[in-house]
């Protein structure tokens, strides 16, 4: 029984390190002219990718203003809506319970404040609150799915 716990123990520890070691890297490609970091460990291998934006075909003219948003071929880029991000990296759950309703669901109100999921981070359920109030628009983040720090989990617009 006590290997059975130290084995647990030790898969925790290793959990949280290599969610320590994805954030660390994810910050590093972030912060440099990389577009990609591969690491490999053992049998193990991890590749980080700069998510790219695609270009314009050549020939379609491009516009650029000071402090603007490139607009390519007349067609407007859709604002950015603002978005509840993710506080660390981990598991990201909907609703407290499986079976039980969301937290928020679209076309809802979510106020400042209000809990909006739970992400499990190193085998603890952290509550994930709102820092903004208005209209649930979309759900980004699926349940029970892996998120990374700062990553969008719901969209909201503001009443």
């Amino acid at each position: 029984m006590t290997e059975e716990r130290e084995a647990v123990a030790v898969s925790d520890q290793g959990d949280a390190s290599l969610l320590a070691l994805v954030d660390r890297l994810a910050a590093v490609l972030e912060r440099s002219d990389l577009s990609e970091i591969e690491v490999e460990a053992g049998r193990t291998a991890l590749v980080l990718r700069k998510a790219v934006a695609a270009a314009a075909p050549p020939g379609l003219p491009t516009t650029v203003e000071a402090g603007a948003e490139p607009v390519t071929a007349g067609r407007e880029a859709p604002p950015a809506r603002p978005s509840v991000k993710a506080p660390l990296t981990g598991i990201f759950y909907a609703s407290p319970s499986p079976g039980s309703p969301t937290y928020v669901r679209e076309g809802g109100e979510v106020a400042v404040g209000q809990i909006i999921g739970l992400i499990e981070a190193m085998k603890l359920f952290n509550e994930i609150k709102s820092d903004l109030s208005g209209r649930v628009v979309r759900l980004v983040a699926e349940s029970g799915q892996l998120v990374k720090a700062r990553q969008p989990l719901v969209e909201v617009e503001p009443l």
